[in-house]
């Protein structure tokens, strides 16, 4: 590696400790300064249960804003404890979610979709993603083991409500030292493989208003019908946009035991984006007792490569192309 990326990747690590954002160009190679205050955060869509959303078509909630591009909202701040990291070194990243007018760390949450918080971690250029489930000191610290591949600019995303509150993202910034090596944002693609698991997207964002999302599971050509509940639902999306990484969290159209939601192969979501642009989704699904994590990018107001076929037991022959093999997208726990 050459004198100047060396550089650059100190001066990330570096900014990001006095709180800098970075965004990490895809094209040029270089680690970028970015603003990381937004002026709204929140649930872009959500699940039963979380207030100040609207009802979207469907079933699902939308709000008209996206989160996680506040570090602070609301009386809250996310107070991240380790801004750095290494590559390929496992680490613990500590955290904690201030109340703003006492200066003490939050104790006690309304637990959504079975906990208390969601963490999830994503590198700026949405080529590595990791949804965590951290644990909780008695005096709300957080904690969770993490190991990311590659050195850059993260963002580290904490999913919560409090007590008596109201539903929050936050965003911290993270840089993870050592040898740098540029990502563009994977192509679009209708189908993602992982584990031997192909997953096929129908459907497509649309800046402003809700339009719905499936995911439609399938193992050796043959559709996956009995999907396992996990954290109360067949499947969970999250959404990031990419540049800003604004947060987009959705939940499915219905629920396991509802008597009308069947566990696959097919999960459906109702989203709204923002705006138009390039999005990156990362769907959460479980069987055979483990969880994984198939990846798409897409565009609002744009297209996505091209399934036309709605039909839910898709052939392999027919099938578009898998999504490209770059990136890593995992849940850990």
């Amino acid at each position: 590696m050459n004198t100047a990326l060396r550089i650059t990747v100190f001066a990330a690590a570096l900014a990001a400790t006095f709180g800098t954002a970075y965004g990490v160009g895809g094209t040029v190679g270089a680690i970028d300064p970015r603003p990381a205050a937004g002026t709204h955060s929140g649930h872009a869509a959500s699940g039963p249960g979380h207030a100040g959303h609207t009802e979207a078509a469907g079933g699902g909630h939308a709000e008209e804003t996206p989160g996680g591009l506040e570090i602070s909202r609301d009386g809250y701040t996310l107070a991240l404890g380790t801004s750095r990291t290494q590559a390929g070194r496992e680490a613990e990243l500590r955290f904690g979610i201030v109340r703003d007018a006492t200066g003490r760390k939050v104790t006690a949450y309304q637990r959504e979709h079975g906990k208390e918080l969601h963490l999830v971690v994503a590198s700026r250029d949405l080529t590595v993603y990791r949804h965590l489930h951290p644990t909780r000191a008695a005096d709300g610290t957080w904690s969770a083991p993490v190991n990311l591949p590659g050195a850059g600019g993260y963002r580290v995303f904490a999913d919560f409500r409090p007590q008596g509150g109201e539903p929050l993202t936050l965003g911290a910034d993270l840089a993870v030292s050592g040898p740098y090596e540029p990502a563009a944002l994977p192509g679009p693609s209708a189908i993602a493989e992982v584990d031997g698991y192909q997953v096929r997207l129908d459907g497509e964002p649309a800046p402003g208003r809700a339009t719905e999302l499936s995911l439609t599971v399938t193992r050796q050509g043959r559709p996956v019908r009995d999907l396992q509940p996990y954290l109360g639902a067949y499947g969970h999306l999250v959404a990031l946009r990419s540049g800003d990484l604004a947060y987009l969290h959705v939940h499915p159209t219905g629920e396991p035991g509802d008597g009308r939601t069947e566990p696959g192969p097919k999960v459906s979501f109702m989203a709204t984006a923002p705006s138009a642009g390039a999005y990156r989704l990362f769907f959460d699904f479980q069987h055979a007792g483990k969880v994984r994590t198939a990846a798409f990018t897409v565009h609002a107001g744009g297209t996505v490569a091209a399934d036309t076929d709605t039909d839910t037991d898709p052939a392999p022959a027919t099938a578009p192309a898998p999504a490209s093999a770059s990136g890593e997208a995992t849940h850990e726990h």
